[in-house]
């Protein structure tokens, strides 16, 4: 673990064990982790659903709304 990281926790209040702040490390470095190897959100020009048409429905003008441009 990086010096920044551990300079960056403090403990305010109570008097954890060894045991307790060892859990407290590991979920924040798998949160971490985690955050990091995520995929970057796809753009919305990326984005293949805006290719697809919409799904029309029946009623009236429905004839009209399928044949105008969105």
């Amino acid at each position: 673990m990086s010096d920044s990281f551990a300079s960056d926790i403090r403990i305010v209040g109570g008097s954890p064990t060894a045991d307790e702040i060892g859990v407290i490390v590991t979920l924040l470095a798998a949160r971490s982790k985690a955050q990091r190897s995520s995929t970057p959100p796809v753009s919305l020009w990326a984005n293949k659903a805006r290719l697809t048409r919409p799904s029309l429905s029946a009623g009236p003008g429905a004839w009209r709304a399928s044949a105008m441009p969105r």
